[in-house]
C-alpha cells in the first residue's frame, strides 16, 4: 500500500481547524442606529447638559467621523441607504414608509439587495433588532431581506414607548409574527439585542447585528428614572431638553448593557461596532446639532449631518478622527470589503475601509446628493442637495428657490452666495438635475398588476 505524505495526513487532520479559523477570521458586525440623534447630542463633544459615556467610548476605542452625513433629512430614505449603499431613490424609497396609504412615499424596490444577504454570503449570522422601517408587508419584511432573525418595530414610529403602537395597531413582531411585549421600547431593544448575543456564544460563524433604536424619536418619554438623574444633575435645564437628555441616556445606558454582554461572551475583541444616527436633530423638540444651520426634515447641515464612529479592537487606532466627508450608504461597500467581499452589482456608497486603517486617508472626489420627498405641504414633491467641490446648492421645500453656500468659508450656511456664483450654481444644479433624472426612473409605489 502506498504511503501518504506526512504533510498531506497533517493538512486532512487540521482541516476541520483551518476551515473553522477561516469561518471567523472576519469581524462580527454591529451597527447601532439611533433614530434623530442631534449631531452634538453626544458628550465626545463636549456637549455640556448630556452624558454619553458608552457612545464615547465607541469614538474613544476607534475612530470618530466629524463629516459624516444621512443621504437624507428623514429615518425611511436614510435606513434604505444604509441597507443598500444607493441613493434612496434608486432603490425607490425617497420618503417615509408609513402605515397610511395616503402617507407613504416609498415602496423598496423589488431585488433590492440588501447588506445583510450580501454578508450572509461570507457566512455570517445576520439579525436585526429595533426599527425596520423598509415595509410593512412581504416582500419588504426583514426576513425576506437577509435577516435570520428579527425582533422589533416594523412601522417609522411609536405612538407610545410604552404601548407600543402606531395609529391603533401593534408592529411589534419576532419574525412575522405579533407580538405583545412589556416595557419601554428602549429597553426592550437593548434586552433582545443581548438575548441575540447570547445565542452567538461559541457559534462558528461571526455575526452581523443591526440595533437600530427608535430613540431619541418623538414622542419624547424617558423612563422617569434617567429623568429624575437629569434633572438633579442640570438645575438649569429646560423641562423639553430634559426629557430629551434623559431619553439619549437612556439609550446610551442600553448600548452600554450590550458592549458589556459582548466582553462578557468575550466576542468583543473581534466585534466592529458602528455608531450613527439615520438624520439630524429635531429642534423643536430640544435637539442639541451643534452650531450648524437647522434640523430634521431641512436640507441644512443641521439636517443630515450626523454623529458617528466606529471601533474595532486591535485594528482601528484608538482616539483617531477624519473629516472626510461620508454618507450612510458607504458603510455597505465597507463592511463588505471588510468581509472579503466583492459587490458585483450596482451601488453608489464608497468604501472607507483605508479610513478606517489609516485616519489621514483621502475620499477621491465626488458629488453627494440628499433628497426628501414628503406629503403635506410638500403635496408629494421632492426637496434635495447636492455638494459637490465644497459648494452646496439646495431646494429645502419643493417650492423654495435654490440656495448656494460656500462650505469652506461659511460652514453655518449663513451667506446665501446664489447671485455672486453663477459658475458653481450652473455646474451643481445640473448635477442635481441628472441625480433627479435618474432617480425619477426608479418607481416608489408599489406596481399594481395590470
Amino acid at each position: 500500500m502506498k504511503r501518504q505524505p506526512t504533510y498531506l495526513i497533517l493538512l486532512f487532520l487540521l482541516f476541520p481547524i483551518l476551515s473553522s479559523a477561516q469561518e471567523k477570521s472576519y469581524p462580527n458586525v454591529l451597527i447601532i442606529l439611533a433614530d434623530d440623534l442631534g449631531y452634538h447630542d453626544v458628550s465626545y463633544y463636549n456637549t455640556p447638559d448630556i452624558r454619553t459615556p458608552n457612545i464615547d467610548e465607541i469614538a474613544r476605542q476607534g475612530i470618530r467621523f466629524d463629516n459624516f452625513y444621512a443621504n437624507s433629512p428623514v429615518c425611511s430614505p436614510s435606513r434604505a441607504s444604509l441597507l443598500t449603499g444607493r441613493y434612496p431613490e434608486m432603490v425607490g424609497v425617497p420618503g417615509l414608509i408609513r402605515n397610511q396609504v395616503t402617507d407613504t412615499f416609498g415602496y423598496l424596490t423589488p431585488g433590492s439587495q440588501l447588506l445583510p444577504a450580501l454578508m450572509k454570503q461570507a457566512g455570517y449570522k445576520t439579525a436585526i433588532v429595533g426599527k425596520w422601517n423598509l415595509g410593512l408587508d412581504m416582500p419588504n419584511l426583514p426576513n425576506q431581506k437577509g435577516f435570520d432573525y428579527f425582533h422589533g418595530w416594523l412601522d417609522d414610529m411609536l405612538d407610545d414607548y410604552w404601548k407600543h403602537t402606531r395609529n391603533g395597531i401593534n408592529f411589534l413582531r419576532e419574525n412575522g409574527k405579533p407580538i405583545i411585549a412589556e416595557g419601554h421600547a428602549t429597553d426592550l431593544f437593548t434586552s433582545w439585542a443581548v438575548d441575540y448575543l447570547n445565542t452567538q456564544i461559541g457559534s462558528e460563524n461571526p455575526f452581523f447585528l443591526y440595533l437600530a433604536y427608535t430613540a431619541p424619536h418623538a414622542p419624547i418619554q424617558p423612563d422617569a428614572e434617567f429623568l429624575a438623574k437629569v434633572k438633579a444633575r442640570e438645575p438649569n435645564i429646560t423641562d423639553k431638553r430634559a426629557k430629551l437628555v434623559a431619553l439619549i441616556e437612556q439609550m446610551d445606558d442600553g448600548i452600554g448593557k450590550v458592549i458589556s454582554t459582548l466582553k462578557a461572551n468575550g466576542q468583543f475583541k473581534n466585534t466592529l461596532i458602528v455608531f450613527l444616527s439615520d438624520n439630524g436633530g429635531q429642534l423643536d423638540l430640544g435637539a442639541n446639532n451643534g452650531n450648524v444651520r437647522d434640523g430634521k426634515g431641512t436640507m441644512y447641515e443641521g439636517g443630515i449631518r450626523i454623529p458617528a464612529c466606529i471601533s474595532w479592537p486591535e485594528h482601528i487606532k484608538p482616539g483617531t478622527q477624519s473629516t472626510e466627508k461620508l454618507l450612510l450608504m458607504d458603510i455597505y461597500p465597507t463592511l463588505a470589503e471588510l468581509a472579503g467581499l466583492s459587490v458585483d452589482h450596482k451601488i453608489d456608497g464608497v468604501s472607507f475601509a483605508s479610513i478606517l486603517k489609516n485616519s489621514g486617508s483621502k475620499m477621491a472626489p465626488r458629488p453627494i446628493f440628499f433628497i426628501r420627498r414628503e406629503g403635506g405641504s410638500y403635496g408629494g414633491k421632492i426637496s434635495n442637495a447636492v455638494v459637490n467641490d465644497n459648494f452646496k446648492l439646495l431646494q429645502n421645500t419643493p417650492t423654495s428657490p435654490f440656495e448656494l453656500y460656500d462650505l469652506t468659508k461659511d460652514p453655518l450656511e449663513q451667506n446665501n452666495v446664489i447671485k455672486t456664483e453663477e459658475a458653481k450654481r450652473v455646474t451643481l444644479h445640473r448635477l442635481l438635475m441628472k441625480q433627479m433624472q435618474k432617480g425619477g426612473s426608479v418607481p416608489w409605489q408599489k406596481q399594481e398588476e395590470q
